[in-house]
């Protein structure tokens, strides 16, 4: 069948990547691709935005699946459209995606169902907002309500910090004028991932990876600098009762509210003493997890995602590879904030070229045969190894390869893994 993927990141160069391989798979169009996806699929210039376009697209190209990699499409309804048109969508529809889409939607959520998680308020108030939070002190975790690219969360240590995340937030920084306030919940953090036809539900390897901008965790979050699958954090019976207390009333809660979620189902979780607790819902694969998680999957993806579209989970299986994954994130100068664009990368091609490593393109541009920065999070260096110090180690030597003076990324990619029991989750 021909497949059209949404999206231009690291995920979807690394979803294509996989799918490519499909004996399912005849042609692949990604929109609007990347120069990565572009080795390996025909990149279309296709307005995503526009759902009329993209359903034109699809019945002139006879697409026999739809895969959307980012979660703005999805929150602006492109698989109800989709699928209203007779064409499959890997990806839940509107108001299921607002469970990334609207993180006051989620707590709320989470209270009806009794889901573990943080205790919580939702402010459309700023001066509510202001007076809860000196009520409750510090640390405390604040959430700008809407979509912010990884960036509206602050967990504020002191006070100062955390009036100054609610005072950027009800000044429009992220887009909205809503915040949610949560308590500080110490542990660990690790990704949950599930595919979901609606009913069922299948646990998919467990990855980790690491927000903070700098070495050790620090500076501020970022959408994500590396990240390892198996979390060996994540044992098989902290998966179960993920599973059972968090996701799957989730999945229940969203199709007794007439909107079954179909596609893939990113739990980021905080392991408190006192078990899992949800921190927050995406509604996609994330970003870098995908990439190990690709690297990883020994199974075909398009039967799983066409699984989860035709309401037959229960019939598939997930099987994974043993080796570990490992990615790190290269990114511009400037990132978080703005990055410098437009500085020249070489060495990709002997990187590329070194054993069990995977490069995948985020934000990068071709130009006059020349790759460029053209974005915050630029390359995705991705390894395979035996263990974590052997993929570790081969990703690092790859990046040590590539020459690109204006990039960085962090040094310390899989530290906890490192630490870690080996007791992980597949």
């Amino acid at each position: 069948m021909n497949i059209l993927l949404i999206g231009s990141g690291g995920r979807e160069h690394a979803l294509a990547w996989a799918m490519s391989a499909s004996p399912l798979c005849d042609k692949l169009f990604v929109a609007p691709g990347n120069p990565g996806t572009d080795q390996i699929a025909r990149n279309v210039a296709l307005a995503i935005d526009d759902h009329v376009a993209v359903i034109a697209f699809c019945r002139r190209e006879a697409i026999g699946l739809v895969v959307v990699g980012p979660e703005a499409p999805l929150v602006a309804g492109l698989a109800d459209d989709l699928v209203r048109a007779g064409l499959k969508c890997f990806g839940p529809g509107k108001l299921a995606s607002q469970l990334e889409g609207s993180k006051g939607f989620t707590k709320d959520i989470c209270a009806r169902h009794a889901i573990p998680t943080a205790a919580y308020g939702r402010f459309t108030d700023r001066a509510k907002a202001l007076a809860y939070l000196d009520a409750q002190g510090a640390p405390i975790v604040i959430k700008a309500d809407g979509l912010a690219s990884g960036k509206g969360v602050t967990v504020a240590m002191d006070m100062a910090c955390a009036r100054a995340a609610v005072e950027d937030i009800f000044s429009g920084k992220f887009g909205g004028a809503e915040c949610v306030i949560e308590e500080f919940l110490e542990g660990e953090e690790a990704s949950f991932f599930v595919l979901t036809d609606g009913t069922h539900a299948l646990p998919l390897a467990t990855a980790q990876d690491h927000k903070r901008v700098g070495d050790g965790d620090t500076g501020p979050n970022t959408g994500g600098m590396g990240a390892y699958s198996p979390a060996p954090c994540m044992t098989p019976a902290l998966c179960e009762d993920a599973l059972e207390r968090i996701v799957k009333p989730t999945i229940r809660a969203l199709t007794e509210m007439g909107q079954p979620y179909v596609g893939v189902l990113y739990a980021g979780l905080m392991l408190t003493r006192d078990g899992p607790k949800l921190i927050e819902y995406n509604c996609r694969f994330g970003d870098p997890e995908a990439q190990v998680l690709m690297m990883r999957l020994k199974d075909d993806p398009v039967t799983l995602m066409l699984a989860c579209c035709d309401g037959t989970l229960d019939k598939v299986t997930a099987r994974w590879f043993d080796d570990v994954a490992l990615t790190v994130v290269m990114c511009a100068r400037g990132y978080p904030g703005e990055p410098e664009k437009g500085s020249e990368i070489r060495g990709l091609e002997g990187a590329a070229a070194m054993e069990g490593v995977e490069i995948f393109h985020a934000g990068t541009a071709a130009r006059n045969g020349r790759i460029i920065a053209n974005g915050g999070r630029v390359l995705n260096v991705t390894a395979r190894g035996a263990t974590v110090a052997e993929a570790r180690a081969r990703a690092y030597a790859a990046v040590d390869r590539i020459d690109w003076p204006e990039g960085f990324c962090r040094r310390d990619i899989g530290w906890r893994a490192l630490s870690a029991r080996p007791s992980a989750a597949p």
